[in-house]
């Protein structure tokens, strides 16, 4: 064999070593990296069990996503057309590993497909759905109600005229029922989530209070007839005038920024729960591997405890896939491997400024609603979800935003009668551009502080290693292909340059 020959030999391989290393890894491939099963904590089965024994039986599977295809208000993300249909693939190919960590994408990934969504609904897909009128644009005091009855939940209440509500005396609505939140899809199989037995039986004055707090929240939407809440000889207009009110009456009020792993199904198989997050790549490498540490999306809300001499009860507020963006009651039951953690707790003045804060954010989210009506999933994700205004309100509180991954567009907050939500939501970190997500908000999202809690199989060890090289500053970040193929190229180049330069000083040391 020649020299030459031996030479563009040595290149090809090179070359051939350094494609293939760059391009290793670049999705994380779960059947080269099979995911764990077990353990799992008791009483509960991951989604591709229960997908395994039913989706041969005639009708199942479609029966299945089209549940999941609904809009729900506890839904992690806005199941898209790209996601249905990737959905559909993986129970129809039986690919029950990729299946336990749907979809595994970078958000880079999964934002495209939500502007698809506009090109459905006809709007402009930069905006993943243009408004008809800009915001702040006028409207009528009746076309405003009418838009906003669709938006938040206010009980008995009504918009259109001037009303006084006491909370001097118990609460008369009726208690919890499971009724319209659990339904039975046949097989076994139960979707929705029944009573919490520890807080459920306050629901009466928990679905009061949220009502009540919503009510007043609205008095700030022009067209509004102002409502007024007494108690205790005290009356009130605002949502934190109101917790006020109960703190100067002698009720204890704590605000909660909880966090917990979102339920993506909220489904029940013969008894079990059916573990069902919304995997999304953090482009952190697991170390010692060459996958990618997927991360379950987590839910962020604001919770109220309110105990006291009148009331006692449980509320939180979310912007929710629903569109609505609200006071709600929190008392159905969470499945265990969700978890949840307060990440920040609120009392006294911060309470009341955590409130106020929710209050503005509520009124900005109406205007939103009544400016862009038809904004797909109500302007779910294009106005953000669930994490940024909790990250929002987090950075005004304690100047750090620990919420992954937020989604909203900034450039869509141009009211200028919500100015001060605008500037809150303009100052935390998005995920839109495709910008690596930082591990301080990949760690903070997560519902525990103990890694070794976590009972999604296979999770708590990639956690906690990630968490150990972010710790000693070795956290390696994944690329895209391209930027692969690009530095196997540099390196390609270099190995030429390395060789060439070689055969070139053997070749003078040889004619010496």
């Amino acid at each position: 064999m020649t020299v030459g020959s031996q030479f563009g030999r040595t290149i090809a391989n090179a070359s051939s070593v350094a494609i293939l290393i760059a391009m290793m890894g670049c999705r994380g491939d779960q059947r080269s990296h099979p995911v764990p099963e077990t353990p799992m904590p008791p009483k509960t089965v991951l989604l591709a069990q229960m997908m395994r024994e039913l989706s041969d039986k005639p009708g199942f599977t479609e029966a299945f996503i089209a549940q999941i295809d609904k809009s729900g208000k506890n839904g992690p993300a806005a199941m898209t057309p790209p996601l249905i249909t990737r959905l559909r693939e993986l129970i129809l190919g039986k690919d029950w590993q990729r299946l336990d960590r749907f979809p595994g994408w970078t958000m880079r990934e999964i934002n495209p497909t939500v502007r698809v969504v506009g090109h459905f609904a006809g709007k402009d897909a930069a905006l993943e759905g243009m408004s008809e009128r800009h915001p702040g644009a006028s409207a009528s005091a009746k076309e405003t109600q009418t838009k906003l009855k669709e938006f938040i939940d206010l009980g008995d209440h009504s918009l259109e005229k001037k009303e006084t509500i006491s909370l001097d005396e118990r609460s008369h609505l009726p208690g919890f029922s499971s009724k319209g939140l659990v339904s039975a899809l046949g097989d076994g199989v139960v979707r929705g989530d029944d009573a919490n037995p520890a807080i459920a039986p306050l629901h009466a004055e928990s679905q009061r209070l949220a009502d009540v707090l919503n009510r007043l929240a609205m008095n700030g939407v022009e067209g509004s007839a102002p409502a007024v809440v007494t108690i205790s000889g005290k009356s009130v207009k605002t949502p934190e005038e109101l917790i006020g009110a109960l703190m100067q009456s002698g009720h204890d009020v704590l605000v909660s920024d909880a966090r917990y792993f979102a339920n993506f199904g909220h489904f029940h198989y013969q008894g079990k729960d059916v573990m069902m997050p919304f995997w999304v790549n953090s482009e952190i490498v697991v170390p010692g591997t060459h996958r990618p540490l997927l991360v379950p999306v987590s839910h962020a809300e604001y919770e109220w405890t309110v105990s006291g001499p009148k009331i006692n009860a449980r509320v939180s507020w979310y912007y929710g896939v629903d569109g609505k963006a609200e006071f709600r009651v929190m008392d159905t039951l969470d499945q265990a491997w969700v978890l949840g953690r307060h990440a920040h707790e609120y009392r006294d003045a911060d309470a009341l400024e955590v409130t106020r804060l929710i209050g503005l954010f509520t009124i900005a989210y109406a205007h939103q609603h009544i400016a862009r009506p038809a904004m797909p999933f109500g302007g779910y994700y294009g106005l953000g979800v669930c994490q940024d205004t909790v990250a929002a309100i987090e950075k005004k509180m304690t100047g750090k935003a620990t919420l992954f991954p937020n989604t909203a567009d900034s450039s869509l907050f141009d009211d200028p009668n919500d100015a001060e939500v605008n500037r809150l939501i303009a100052a935390i970190p998005k995920d839109r551009a495709g910008s690596l997500p930082e591990p301080e908000r990949i760690f903070g999202s997560l519902p525990t502080d103990d890694l070794s809690a976590i009972t999604i199989p296979g999770l708590s060890a990639d956690l906690i290693a990630a968490h150990q090289a972010w710790h000693d500053g070795k956290l390696q970040r994944t690329t895209s292909w391209r930027h692969r193929a690009f530095m196997a190229l540099l390196w390609f180049l270099g190995v030429v340059a390395l060789v060439t330069a070689v055969f070139k000083a053997r070749k003078r040391l040889h004619a010496t």
